[in-house]
C-alpha cells in the first residue's frame, strides 16, 4: 500500500485497560501507537478485540488509563443491522448531511444545515459513485434498506465508510459476509487508502495487504512489522521457543530435585555417621544432646533452602507452562464415521425458494466419496441450497433425497438458544460421551470452564460458533454428512486452521459454504459446485 514517508502517530494506548461487569480483566496495561500503516488486529475469540477497537474509536471508556485521538476516528462495526425503515443512506452513515441538503435546496438558511454539510456539497453524487464501484448502482440512497443482502448491507457500510472524510478507518470484520467478488473489491479499496487503518480480521488474504500486524493477547499487544505471512512465521518460531523453554524448564528442575534428594542423603549419612561415633565413644548426654541439635537444625535450614529453591523452580516452570498454554494449538477431534460407501445426496429437477431463476433449479447426486465446496456470489442461493438439504425449507419442486444422520451449520447459529449453557446444548446431542471427555475437548477448542458453564450469548461472536461446530462435530453418532455455510467466519486464526485440519481428515461427505479461498483450498475438496449466471456446475476442485 502507498503510504506518507513519515507515518505519524493518530491514536496512542496509554496504559489501557478494560474490566468486564462480573469484574474480571478483559485486558490491562495495553501501550501502543497506531499511525497511517495499515495495520491488522488479530487475537484469540474471547481476547477482546471488538471491546479495545471501540475503545480506539471513542465508543467505549477504557477502565483505566488513557487513549488519545489526534483526528477523526470512523468505526464500522462486523454487524450491519438497519433499523427498521432505514434506508441505503442511514447504512452509509450519511443519512443527516443528505436531509440537510435537501432542506437547503428546499430553501433552509439554517445554520446548522450548512454546518451539517460543510465542504460536502457533492455528498449525493460521491455516494452514487461509490454504489456503483460496489456493484450496486442501481438502487440510491433513499432505497430501502430492508431489500438488500447481509453482503449487500456490509458493501453499503463500507462504502460509507470511504466517504466518512475520517483521519482513521476501525474496520470489524468487514470481508465476513462479502462474496469472493467483493472481498477482493474491498482489498484494492483499502489499497487505494492514504489515511489510517486498522482492520480487525481473521481473513489472510485481507491480512495480507497489511503493512503490519498487531495480536491482542494475555501478556498484552505485540506488534509484528510485517503481513501476514511474516507474523505467521514469527509466531510458528515463539510457539515452538515457548515448548522448548518449557521443555528446559522441566528438566531444570528435574535435575535439581535429583540433586538436592542427593545432598540430603549425603547429610542424612553425616548425620549417622556422627551419632554412631558419639555413641561408641561413650561421650557424656548432654554432648549427645547438643550434637543432636545441631545436627536437627542443620537439617532444618536444609529444608527450608531446599524449599525455597524448589518453589522457585516450580515458578519457573509455571511461568513457561502458561506462556506454553497461552500460545497452545486449538484442537479440534475428528468425528469417526462408520458404514459402506453410499449415495449421501440426491436431487432431481429441484426447485429451490427465494433464488434468482438462473440458480432455481438443481439436479445433483453426490456419493460418500465427495468434498464439495460450494462457491458463488452473494444472493445466488447457495445458503438455501444447504437449508433444503438439511430439511429447513421444502423445495418448491422436484424430489430431494439426502442421508439420515447429517448435520448442518447455520451461519446465524439458530440452533444455539442464547439462555443455554454451551456444556448443556453438548450433553443434549452427546449422551455416550463422558462429561469430563466433553469439558476436555472444548477447553482444547478454546472454551474454558467459565465459558461453557455460562448463556452462550453471552459469548462473542467467535465462541458462539465454537460452541455451535462442537454440537456439529461431537454429536452422538458422528454424521455422514456435514452442510456448513460460512463456518470459517469469525473463527480466530489457529481455529481456523484446527478447522481446516479437521475436515481435511473427516471421512463422510461434505458441502461446505464460503467466500474464503484460503479456507476451501486447504481442506481437500474433491468438487466445486458453482452458482453462477448459468446455473449450477459441478467440477473437479
Amino acid at each position: 500500500m502507498t503510504q506518507p514517508s513519515t507515518p505519524s502517530t493518530l491514536i496512542t494506548l496509554d496504559g489501557v485497560s478494560y474490566g468486564l461487569p462480573d469484574g474480571r480483566m478483559l485486558f490491562t496495561d495495553l501501550h501502543e501507537h497506531f499511525d497511517q500503516r495499515p495495520t491488522g488486529l488479530v487475537g484469540r475469540n474471547g481476547a477482546g478485540k471488538t471491546v479495545l477497537a471501540r475503545i480506539l474509536a471513542g465508543q467505549l471508556a477504557p477502565s483505566s488509563g488513557r487513549c488519545l485521538r489526534h483526528g477523526s476516528v470512523y468505526y464500522l462495526a462486523q454487524q450491519v443491522a438497519p433499523a427498521p425503515g432505514a434506508t441505503i443512506a442511514d447504512l452509509a452513515g450519511v443519512r443527516a448531511e443528505l436531509d440537510a441538503l435537501a432542506r437547503i435546496a428546499a430553501g433552509s438558511v439554517a445554520v446548522a444545515d450548512f454546518d451539517l454539510v460543510g465542504e460536502r456539497w457533492d455528498l449525493p453524487q460521491l455516494l452514487q459513485q461509490e454504489l456503483d464501484q460496489v456493484g450496486l448502482g442501481h438502487h440510491d440512497a433513499s432505497t430501502p434498506a430492508s431489500v438488500l443482502s447481509g453482503g449487500q448491507a456490509m458493501r453499503v457500510a463500507l462504502a460509507g465508510a470511504m466517504l466518512s472524510g475520517a483521519d482513521f478507518l476501525i474496520l470489524d470484520e468487514p470481508s465476513n459476509h462479502l462474496d469472493r467478488q467483493h472481498r477482493q473489491a474491498l482489498i484494492a479499496q483499502l489499497q487505494r487508502w492514504q489515511r489510517g487503518l486498522l482492520v480487525v480480521s481473521h481473513d489472510r488474504q485481507l491480512l495480507a495487504a497489511m503493512a503490519r500486524i498487531v495480536e491482542l493477547s494475555p501478556q498484552g499487544l505485540r506488534s509484528y512489522g510485517g503481513n501476514y505471512s511474516f507474523y505467521a512465521a514469527a509466531r510458528a518460531q515463539e510457539r515452538q521457543s515457548a515448548l522448548d523453554q518449557l521443555d528446559l524448564r522441566k528438566l531444570e528442575r528435574q535435575r535439581e530435585e535429583q540433586a538436592m534428594r542427593t545432598q540430603r542423603e549425603r547429610q542424612e549419612k553425616r548425620q549417622a555417621r556422627g551419632a554412631r561415633q558419639g555413641q561408641e565413644a561413650n561421650q557424656a548426654k548432654i554432648l549427645l544432646g547438643r550434637q543432636k541439635e545441631r545436627s536437627e537444625s542443620s537439617s532444618g535450614k536444609l529444608r527450608q533452602q531446599q524449599d525455597a529453591a524448589r518453589a522457585q523452580l516450580s515458578a519457573r516452570v509455571s511461568a513457561a507452562a502458561q506462556q506454553a498454554h497461552d500460545d497452545a494449538q486449538i484442537v479440534l477431534h475428528v468425528p469417526t464415521v462408520h458404514g459402506a460407501q453410499r449415495r449421501m445426496v440426491e436431487l432431481d429437477a429441484v426447485a429451490l425458494p427465494f433464488v434468482p431463476a438462473a440458480t432455481r433449479h438443481i439436479s445433483l447426486t453426490l456419493s460418500a466419496q465427495q468434498r464439495v465446496g460450494v462457491v458463488g456470489s452473494n444472493g445466488c442461493g447457495k445458503s438455501t441450497l444447504l437449508q433444503v438439504l438439511a430439511g429447513r425449507i421444502a423445495p418448491l419442486a422436484g424430489r430431494c433425497q439426502v442421508v439420515a444422520g447429517g448435520v448442518y451449520l447455520d451461519q446465524r447459529l439458530a440452533d444455539l438458544d442464547p439462555a443455554r449453557t454451551v456444556l448443556e446444548h453438548l450433553l443434549a446431542v452427546n449422551r455416550v460421551v463422558a462429561e469430563g471427555t466433553l469439558r476436555t475437548w472444548l477447553a482444547q477448542l478454546g472454551l474454558d470452564a467459565q465459558k461453557i458453564t455460562a448463556p452462550s450469548g453471552a459469548l462473542s461472536g467467535g465462541e458462539r460458533l465454537k460452541a455451535a461446530l462442537a454440537c456439529v462435530l461431537y454429536a452422538d453418532p458422528p454424521a455422514p454428512l456435514l452442510l456448513l455455510d460460512e463456518p470459517g467466519n469469525h473463527l480466530d486464526l489457529p481455529s481456523l486452521q484446527a478447522l481446516e485440519t479437521m475436515l481435511r481428515s473427516y471421512r463422510g461427505a461434505l458441502l461446505v459454504v464460503s467466500h474464503d479461498d484460503t479456507f476451501l483450498d486447504n481442506l481437500a475438496l474433491t468438487d466445486r459446485l458453482d452458482a453462477s449466471a448459468h446455473g449450477w456446475r459441478l467440477a473437479p476442485w
